[in-house]
Parts: structure tokens; C-alpha cells; sequence
């Protein structure tokens, strides 16, 4: 069995040398943290790439054994008001650091969530203690922060991590905790967490819950994902005219494997690309898809949608 700490926390850089995937972002923090200063920082991009991970690192480095006295973490999600800025933030950024740094670090995560009223408090605090106070934001859409704080801040835009990159620190892992995982298994992994470390490395720990040998149908029943080759086979076979098996096939995921109607229907938009049909048709199939989700997340029955939409594959033959 796997311990009980989370292996997201276990395997967490301690230094911004050891991030993968974000050289460029690192290269430039790095410098930063050599000459001891640090201005304030937006952190934009998707889930899971290491905004969190940079921020800590940073407060490892220059805050040393100290760093949990002079670091602030908020996640702006759950407090979003402007009485969190008022209270939590402002208390924190007035004190003066402890030891002989020159400032503390608060960082927001899920700083696009603020509420405009508290964004501009924050803008203002931002001015107000930049003596002894730095503020790192991280978003997933840095288009909802604020112009006035946008240029205030330094931008880094992290980006998904690659395949490659993913694969080998999730080879590291299995490799520590004496887990195989076979080559399918990985790839099923880096396919569902779609450039997110964090929800593989999740991904894995709850495999390796169940087993110490990691297969394809494994993750998959893990995780209660449609498994892409399913799907395309349905689909191929609504296209070839044989709907009464497209059916079968679809019947099958929803009532056996107790997959969601919009579980299914995700994972046919990513199928469509694969299909051996006019690029005309596929436009139609995205559209119809595309319909069928919204119907399914309005409150209609799921498995009609998605023989309504089978029905429609078969008519674009």
C-alpha cells in the first residue's frame, strides 16, 4: 500500500532547479532569487504546472528555515471578498519580516477569482507595502485580473508540461515507491491528466492503491474514464451504418461501467479527429456533439442525447 501522504506533496521540488518543464520561467526566477530581490509576480497558466510549486520554491531559497514565518498562502477562490484583503492580507503585509530579509512573500492562488472591488484593494495594498511586501498572484486566465495590477506585476505564463517530461517524473516515481507500470498505462495517464503533473501524479497513487502492477484497464477503471478505444470503436461503428452495435457498445459504458453522459460525450469530441471522414463532416459531428453536451448539461436524459447523437454519426455516412 502506498503511504498516506499525498505523493503530490512527497515529490514536490524543494528548489526551482529541480521543476520540470518550465526552464524558461525558472531561468528568469532564478536570477531573481541569486541577487535576493523579487518583485511582484503574476503566475498565469492551466492547472497543475507548477504555479504553486514555483512560488514555494522561491520561498524556500531566500527565506531558508524561515520561510514559513515570512510566506503567506491564500487561495482566493475560497476567500474572494474584499474583507480578506482588508484583514488577512493587510495584518500579514504590515509586519515587518523576521530575520534579515528585506521583505515576506504572500502569494494568492486562484487570483482570478477575486471579486473586482477586492482586486482594486489589493491593487492599492500592492503600492502601499512594497517596502516590505511581495505579492505573488497565480491564475489560470490572467485576462480576468485587473489591467492596473497586470502592470504591476512581472508576467510568467507557464504552459503545459510535455508528454515526455510527465512520463519520466511518473517513471521516477513508480520507480521509488517499487510500482511497474507498463507502457500503455503510462501513456493512458499523460492522455487523461492532459499536461497536468498534479492530476497524474494523483492518477498513479490511486492506481498503485490497487495494485503494484499498473495495466491500461487499471487507470482507466480507476479514474471511471471512457477508455478512447472504446469510444472510437463505437463511433466507427455508427459511421459504418451499424448503429444497433453502436448502441450495444454505448449501453455497455453507461449502465456497466456507470460512466455519465458527459464523461462519454467529452471523450467522443476528442474521437471525432480520429475518424476516417471528410474534414465537412467533422465539422457537422463537432457541432452535433456540441449540442448534445449542452442538452445533457440542461437536465435532459443522457443515454437519448447520446443515441440521438449516434444517429446522427450514422446519417453523416
Amino acid at each position: 500500500m502506498f503511504e498516506i501522504d499525498l505523493w503530490t506533496e512527497k515529490y514536490r521540488p524543494k528548489k526551482l532547479k529541480e521543476m520540470i518543464g518550465q526552464e524558461h520561467i525558472v531561468e528568469r526566477l532564478e536570477a531573481f532569487v541569486k541577487n535576493n530581490s523579487l518583485p511582484h509576480c503574476l503566475f498565469s497558466g492551466p492547472a497543475g504546472v507548477g504555479k504553486t510549486t514555483a512560488a514555494l520554491c522561491i520561498a524556500y531559497e531566500i527565506f531558508g528555515d524561515e520561510w514559513q514565518n515570512n510566506f503567506l498562502e491564500l487561495n482566493a477562490s475560497d476567500e474572494r471578498g474584499i474583507d480578506t484583503i482588508r484583514t488577512k492580507v493587510k495584518d500579514f503585509a504590515r509586519t515587518i519580516p523576521l530575520g534579515e530579509k528585506k521583505f515576506k512573500i504572500i502569494y494568492l492562488d486562484e487570483a482570478d477569482s477575486l471579486t473586482a472591488d477586492a482586486q482594486q484593494a489589493l491593487r492599492r495594498m500592492m503600492e502601499s507595502y512594497s517596502n516590505t511586501c511581495r505579492f505573488i498572484l497565480a491564475c489560470n486566465y490572467s485576462s480576468k485580473i485587473i489591467p492596473p495590477i497586470q502592470s504591476r506585476t512581472a508576467v510568467f505564463r507557464f504552459s503545459s508540461l510535455p508528454k515526455e517530461k510527465i512520463e519520466s517524473y511518473l517513471d521516477m516515481i513508480a520507480n521509488n515507491e517499487g510500482i511497474k507500470i507498463d507502457k500503455k498505462a503510462l501513456d493512458a495517464i499523460i492522455y487523461i491528466s492532459e499536461g497536468d503533473m498534479r492530476k497524474a501524479i494523483n492518477i498513479l497513487q490511486t492506481a498503485a492503491s490497487t495494485s503494484k502492477k499498473i495495466t491500461e484497464d487499471i487507470i482507466y477503471s480507476t479514474t471511471s474514464r471512457a477508455d478512447p478505444e472504446i469510444i472510437r470503436k463505437m463511433l466507427e461503428f455508427a459511421i459504418a451504418g451499424k448503429f444497433i452495435k453502436a448502441r450495444e457498445i454505448l449501453l455497455k459504458v453507461m449502465l456497466e461501467q456507470g460512466l455519465s453522459g458527459e464523461d462519454v460525450v467529452k471523450e467522443i469530441h476528442k474521437q471525432i479527429m480520429n475518424l476516417d471522414i471528410s474534414d465537412e463532416k467533422k465539422v457537422m459531428l463537432f457541432e452535433k456533439t456540441g449540442e448534445c453536451e449542452f442538452r445533457i448539461t440542461e437536465g435532459s436524459n443522457a443515454l437519448i442525447q447520446l443515441e440521438a447523437l449516434l444517429a446522427q454519426f450514422m446519417l453523416a455516412k
